[in-house]
């Protein structure tokens, strides 16, 4: 990484070669195998099903700022080249309210016509969300993400957020991806608008039909994720029916390198639509330590005897 992002100065990530293409299986390894499994199900359909019939070809993205100071915000901007839409990490552990505001400030600062949404990853509890939005809200924003951890706190979020007057729209994120029930957010109304992932919800097939259901507005996001997942993640934007938000697909300028020689970053705020091909020399390069390649092998063989069973039980009712 270029900078620390989501507590990590490197992404580790399974690839997998199908007869359709590639395909990422990069759950955190913090995730549980039952998780995971959602994970490999989309590397699966990556490699071995392929993507739906795309509706657009070219993708509109925003840059991503991590929980930097402010004074590095104009570097990380730079490495996402014309952006109309930016997207601002908060709520950073160990940071305060005041960090959010100056990094904020500074994205406004240098960009005073681009849509800017914030993401605390849940990082807030109830007042504290609704103290940090009042004052972010000052500099114009599009959404909010996961400003609270439960579904339960986006909803109270939201409704006083309303009350007051303060004109900030509520995205659910981990809300989504990580419920048993991703429908439960926008049962609850306790959303304006959901990001879907295309790894954490089992594919872009399954992410369709989630959004469809939810009946709310969808920004795709990345995961972190190589050119390879990316490219998932550009195919579910590609098939959405409507895509009213610029998306969070950006993510590679993150990285110091890639593992393709054509990287998906954006171009003039936008992806166009291709493959991503992984190329030899950089796999090589790039390749994890033998002791580091046994502990991934020895996950994807569990992920998959999950994902089995999973399967095994959904078909047969067992």
């Amino acid at each position: 990484m270029r900078v620390k992002f989501r507590g990590i100065m490197e992404r580790e990530t399974l690839l997998l070669r199908g007869p359709l293409g590639w395909g990422e299986f990069c759950p955190f390894p913090e995730y549980d195998d039952d998780e995971s499994s959602r994970w490999l199900a989309a590397a699966l359909e990556a490699g071995w099903l392929g993507f739906p019939e795309p509706l657009r070809d070219s993708i509109p993205v925003n840059a991503t700022v991590p929980a930097v100071s402010a004074d590095r915000v104009p570097d990380v901007l730079a490495r996402f080249g014309r952006v109309d839409a930016v997207k601002i990490k908060v709520a950073e552990r160990g940071q305060e309210l005041s960090d959010d505001l100056s990094r904020v400030a500074a994205v406004r600062s240098a960009l005073p016509d681009a849509a800017i949404r914030v993401d605390a990853n849940g990082g807030w509890d109830v007042d504290q969300a609704v103290e940090a939005l009042g004052a972010l809200s000052v500099q114009g924003l599009e959404y909010a993400e996961q400003p609270v951890p439960t579904i339960e706190g986006l909803a109270e979020v939201r409704r006083r957020l309303v009350e007051s007057g303060t004109p900030v729209r509520i995205a659910a994120d981990e809300s989504v991806r990580k419920e048993d029930d991703p429908l439960r957010v926008a049962k609850a109304g306790a959303a304006d608008l959901i990001v879907v992932k295309v790894a954490p919800l089992s594919g872009v097939r399954r992410a369709l039909d989630i959004v469809e259901q939810a009946g709310l507005p969808a920004v795709v996001s990345s995961a972190l994720d190589t050119s390879v997942g990316i490219r998932a993640g550009l195919a579910l934007a590609a098939a959405l029916p409507s895509l009213p938000f610029a998306c969070g697909l950006g993510t590679v300028s993150l990285f110091a390198s890639d593992i393709t020689l054509d990287p998906l970053v954006a171009d003039d705020g936008a992806i166009r639509l291709r493959d991503a091909h992984a190329d030899s020399g950089l796999l090589e390069q790039y390749a994890a330590s033998g002791e580091r390649r046994d502990w991934w092998l020895d996950r994807l063989r569990r992920v998959h005897a999950v994902l089995a069973d999973n399967q095994h039980r959904l078909f047969t009712g067992s």
